[in-house]
């Protein structure tokens, strides 16, 4: 039996695996009492965590804000940029 889930979403499609865990009931309910209070998904909950941990030590060592902005000026221009600067701070 397959037991992947495909995901359509605006920018991509993604494969999704299931995984089955065995946890405490009384952790259960919270968790899906704050999943609820926050508009997330329990799954989604443990998938972000799960990447969190899992991501090489010299990124999970930076800022969120440096994590969320990692790889986006990979296309830069850093010769045009070193300009603008340049005549931004004459």
């Amino acid at each position: 039996m397959n037991n992947r889930v495909r995901i359509n979403s605006l920018y991509n499609t993604y494969e999704m695996s299931k995984l089955t865990l065995s946890v405490n009931p009384v952790v259960v309910a919270r968790a899906k009492r704050y999943a609820r209070q926050r508009g997330v998904s329990v799954s989604r909950m443990v998938e972000t965590y799960l990447a969190s941990v899992s991501e090489p030590a010299a990124t999970r060592d930076m800022p969120p804000i440096l994590r969320s902005l990692r790889g986006c000026l990979k296309k830069a221009d850093l010769e045009a940029y070193g300009r603008h600067l340049t005549e931004k701070y004459r």
